[in-house]
């Protein structure tokens, strides 16, 4: 193939631009990423050398090697894994074919244009090269393929790229940088590039191969030798002893492995051994991703097989609901070919998921638990990230339903958030029994609902449940140690032993005098409601919307409605409080009565957070009466 130059792909040219242009507060960014893919490279051959050994070509040590020219100006990375071939090199370096490209030029464009570490988490790490190089060379060949197929493509990172075919004897990938002069004095160092690599990179078990350098005296200067030199500890993080790694180790690993900038919140590393044996580090983030509610995006955990990469997005091994944990899995049992297909039904991996499931939940729980002042606020951070994601785990995983119940916080009457089932009933009051709960779109909604009047004028405590998941969530989460969760928004209130048979006796006898005008509102508002009764959850408001215990709540209903999906078409019931001056006006107020008992059932309606099916019937009425 003789020289050809092609044009980028339209999303390509805005990432070089942005990255050109915008991505210049961590410049060393790039050594990570281009070391990154060269130790991927290397991986995949050794997974695909499984199948065909003779991919090696004689060759079977994988390394990478970093060197550079000071007087051409130019770093190389050069790595002997699997190469490309001349329509991989097309497709790898002139097309992005990974969703998420927009959202990672949004974010550049955006608040966070400057930072970096974005580059790697949406899969373009190779361009960040263009950060310190004004033209990129890649000279490549795909093990297996002869000498005489081998392809150079170079570019300058505007809207081409070059593309012919070389000889190249050996397998692998060179990327040669030319650096831009501003950038040369920093990155052609040796003490500079050793140190960027042990930042980042100490963790890849491949060595990472440096000239060593010694002392010149009749330069009087370091020069560099012919001998090579390890600059990682060549040895993956996690199959180190515990103590043999730092803090600041675990952390820098994790934001190698999650693109993340900043630290996680907690982590864990186990070696575990028994029926499976293998090795875990796990993190949880202290952030959560753009994509987190995407539940078919899964690349947290990293599955390895005798230290052998095998794929990054094993979902087999972490269940759906803690897709937010990061981390790597390495297995001692799992055969190295191990496929998508077995890894649903492999017995040892069932076994690591409910080790690693049980392993996360016990991080949380030392947080939530910990009288540390540090730790309950990490935790809390944790719940407002995450919390929604979490309560998915109360249908999703039966075995570990108390320990999640057991982790859920909310907001509530007493306070705004924080608030536990086991806080929720240590403040129980003498007699109560059940724990109050109601859903609301909003914080603000849920307080200002009419239903929790009667339970602010006992002091009773309501849990405000605010999140989407939550009506979700209340399907299949009944009780709490033996206490039944009830929506106050749900049947006739039944305060029990927390109301005094006096009230019970002066309900009973308001009741029974407002019958005559009770039948008259069910007659007015008998296509809008399916029952209309007197109650004693109301102080201040005249009038509130509930459905019967076994409906689909109101709440529910939006939300399926919002999202697109049907709803099952129920009535619900208009509760009056017959001692509220609106409601006793309506009694008297013949002339009027029909428009007073529809303006009362829409007003309740909007309190609940409903819409009107006749907004301009509503006004006309309002208008009705307020002319008269």
């Amino acid at each position: 193939m003789t020289k050809q130059t092609h044009a980028f792909q339209a999303e390509v040219k805005q990432i070089l631009h942005l990255v050109t242009h915008s991505l210049y507060s961590n410049k060393e960014i790039f050594l990570r990423e281009l070391v990154s893919n060269a130790s991927d490279a290397c991986d995949k051959l050794r997974f695909e050398a499984l199948d065909n050994a003779a991919l090696y070509e004689d060759a079977p040590n994988l390394e990478v090697r970093v060197t550079f020219d000071v007087a051409a100006k130019t770093l190389t990375i050069r790595d002997n894994g699997v190469g490309m071939s001349a329509e991989e090199a097309a497709s790898h370096l002139g097309t992005i074919a990974k969703s998420g490209t927009r959202e990672f030029m949004a974010r550049l464009e955006g608040e966070q244009k400057k930072d970096a570490n974005l580059i790697g988490q949406f899969g373009v790490g190779f361009y960040s090269g263009f950060i310190v190089a004004d033209r990129i060379t890649v000279e490549t060949r795909r093990a297996g393929l002869p000498p005489e197929q081998g392809v150079r493509w170079s570019s300058e990172g505007t809207g081409e790229y070059e593309l012919e075919t070389i000889t190249r004897a050996e397998r692998g990938t060179d990327v040669i940088l030319h650096l831009r002069d501003d950038e040369a004095d920093e990155f052609l160092k040796t003490w500079r590039l050793k140190s960027i690599v042990g930042k980042y990179s100490d963790h890849i078990s491949l060595p990472i191969l440096m000239r060593k350098e010694q002392w010149d005296a009749e330069k009087s200067q370091q020069v560099l030798t012919d001998e090579w030199e390890t600059v990682n500890k060549a040895a993956a993080l996690w199959a180190r002893p515990k103590s043999e790694v730092t803090d600041a180790q675990y952390q820098e690993f994790y934001k190698q492995i999650s693109y993340d900038s900043e630290p996680p919140l907690a982590y864990t590393h186990n070696r575990v051994e028994g029926r499976s044996e293998y090795t875990q580090l796990l993190y949880i983030p202290a952030k959560a991703p753009f994509d987190l509610w995407n539940r078919d995006k899964r690349g947290g955990v990293k599955l390895y097989v005798k230290r052998v990469f095998i794929m990054d997005d094993a979902e087999a091994l972490m269940p759906v609901y803690l897709r937010f944990v990061k981390g790597v899995i390495d297995s001692a049992d799992l055969p190295l070919n191990v496929s998508r297909e077995l890894l649903q039904e492999s017995r040892d991996v069932k076994a690591i998921r409910e080790g690693c499931t049980k392993r996360v939940l016990g991080m949380l729980e030392s947080l939530a638990d910990s009288e540390s002042a540090d730790d309950k606020t990490k935790y809390q951070t944790f719940w407002n990230e995450f919390g929604a994601v979490l309560k998915e785990g109360i249908g999703e995983d039966h075995a570990n339903r108390d320990r999640l119940a057991k982790l859920y916080r909310f907001a509530s009457t007493h306070a705004d958030e924080g608030v536990s089932f086991a806080d929720y009933v240590q403040r129980m009051k003498e007699g109560q029994d059940t724990i109050y709960v109601i859903t609301a779109d909003s914080l603000a909604a849920a307080k200002a609902s009419p239903q929790l009047e009667i339970f602010r004028k006992k002091g009773i405590e309501v849990l405000l449940l605010v999140d989407r998941v939550d009506e979700w969530m209340l399907s299949h989460l009944y009780e709490f140690e033996g206490h039944a969760l009830q929506s106050v928004a749900k049947g006739a209130v039944d305060l029990g032993k927390l109301q005094d048979e006096e009230e019970k006796k002066q309900a009973e006898a308001t009741a029974e005098a407002f019958k005559p005008t009770l039948e008259r509102l069910k007659a007015a508002l008998k296509d809008r409601a399916k029952d209309v009764r007197t109650t004693t959850r109301l102080v201040d408001s005249p009038a509130c919307i509930v459905v019967e215990d076994g409906d689909m709540s109101a709440h529910l209903a939006r939300l399926l409605k919002q999202a697109g999906q049907g709803a099952p078409s129920t009535q619900p019931i208009l509760e009056v409080n017959a001692e509220h001056a609106l409601v006793r006006r309506l009694a008297g107020d013949d002339a009027r009565f029909d428009d007073l008992a529809h303006i009362l059932f829409d007003q309740a309606l909007l309190a609940e957070g409903g819409q009107l099916d006749d907004p301009a019937a509503y006004v006309q009425r309002v208008t009705r009466l307020l002319s008269a």
